[in-house]
């Protein structure tokens, strides 16, 4: 099961010294990494969270969370990154982050964002008892696996979170503020961009009809 320990993969060698006297006076352990190899050497099972650049010296970032994600799968990936194209986001998404932070950044949100991962992380082995059945869709959340019509979805941590949320209130608009508070475990009013990338990442694995935008307010699980 993974720690405490906070693992920064950054080559920019100001702006790891800064995160890491952030992280460290905020009382996180912080082994920090300046090229993406070093990272992956340094990343074990006492690894909670990492912090993740996409411009490495030695290997691109997406490489880097793929290999993170093979190796420790139930770590928290947090990627922080200047790339604000939404194809970068979605490909970090894809390759196993559960977040995507944008360059520049405010260090509130950021420590926001790590104390929410940890929370993840160090509930994730027990998580939540119980089974979810909304029209054709089923969820165990005992091993965190769901499936559509009897085929199984292969899905991200924070997509299996979502989608167990909107399926459990069926027929119910979850509004966007309780979705942040409830997966993302914060209550930043900021940029829900991620929010929306999920959105549409669960709508091309369970089709576009299974979930409801409802603007300026929320989204609703059409059982």
């Amino acid at each position: 099961m993974p720690g405490t320990h906070l693992l920064l993969i950054e080559d920019d060698d100001a702006v790891a010294a800064a995160l890491q006297r952030v992280l460290t006076n905020s009382g996180h352990r912080v082994a920090r990494a300046a090229t993406g190899g070093e990272g992956l050497g340094l990343l074990g099972p006492e690894t909670g969270v990492v912090i993740l650049d996409l411009g490495l010296p030695d290997m691109d970032g997406i490489e880097v969370c793929r290999r993170v994600r093979r190796a420790e799968p139930e770590v928290g990936i947090m990627i922080v990154s200047a790339r604000d194209r939404e194809l970068d986001v979605v490909g970090g998404l894809d390759a196993g982050a559960d977040d995507y932070l944008m360059k520049p950044f405010r260090l509130a949100e950021l420590m926001a964002r790590v104390r929410a991962q940890l929370r993840r992380v160090s509930s994730a082995p027990a998580g939540q008892a119980g089974r979810i059945e909304a029209g054709a869709v089923a969820i165990d959340l005992d091993a965190r696996r769901a499936w559509t019509d009897d085929t199984e979805i292969i899905l991200r941590p924070k997509e299996f979170a979502l989608l167990a949320l909107l399926a459990a209130n069926a027929g119910r608009v979850v509004t966007r503020d309780r979705i942040m508070a409830e997966v993302w475990d914060t209550t930043w009013l900021g940029s829900t961009k991620t929010l929306d990338t999920h959105i549409l990442s669960l709508r091309q694995k369970l089709g576009v009809q299974a979930i409801t935008t409802l603007r300026g307010v929320g989204y609703r699980f059409e059982a």
